[in-house]
């Protein structure tokens, strides 16, 4: 399996995409689906990884840089061939290596409650993920969990930032 950086205009990247949105609206309520679609996808603040088998996509995941300290997972999909292959595992781990290399000290995510997400919040608890409340410009719902990723174990180099999440939890 080869990852790398995705311009995303290959018609099989734009696929896997569009199918990924469409079942999201099948999930959750359209106003509560927060994935992105291609145009976001290429904004300068947003990169996205492309796991492939010589010429066959497995899957994709994309970051947002939310801050000199912070970023977002977003668009994390795996081709339904692919699925339960460790396509997904590699895909988050080659993100937190490179939010690492940047520097970052926490990765977020918002992912959906519907039981159908359960086995991608499964795979993102067991690299250490943990629920936190809304970040961002995000706001509580009732349709999606907010996730983070502390990546300094530190408590003395934590910033305000880094807190937001526990702090809404505790409000």
């Amino acid at each position: 399996m080869r990852i790398e950086i995705d311009d995303v205009t290959r018609p099989q990247v734009l696929a896997l995409l569009e199918g990924h949105l469409r079942e999201m609206h099948t999930l959750s309520p359209p106003e509560h689906v927060f994935a992105f679609d291609a145009r976001k996808l290429r904004a300068p603040d947003v990169v996205l990884w492309t796991a492939w088998d010589g010429d066959t996509l497995l899957g994709c995941i994309a970051l947002k840089e939310l801050s000199s300290t912070q970023g977002e997972l977003k668009s994390m999909r795996t081709a339904s061939h692919a699925r339960r292959t460790g396509v997904g595992r590699a895909l988050l781990a080659h993100t937190i290596a490179v939010a690492r290399d940047r520097g970052y000290r926490e990765l977020l995510l918002e992912t959906g409650r519907h039981p159908a997400f359960g086995p991608a919040q499964s795979l993102y608890r067991s690299v250490g993920f943990r629920e936190c409340g809304p970040f961002a410009d995000y706001v509580e719902n009732g349709n999606s969990v907010f996730m983070e990723l502390r990546m300094v174990g530190d408590e003395d180099t934590r910033t305000v930032e880094q807190t937001k999440c526990e702090e809404k939890l505790d409000h």
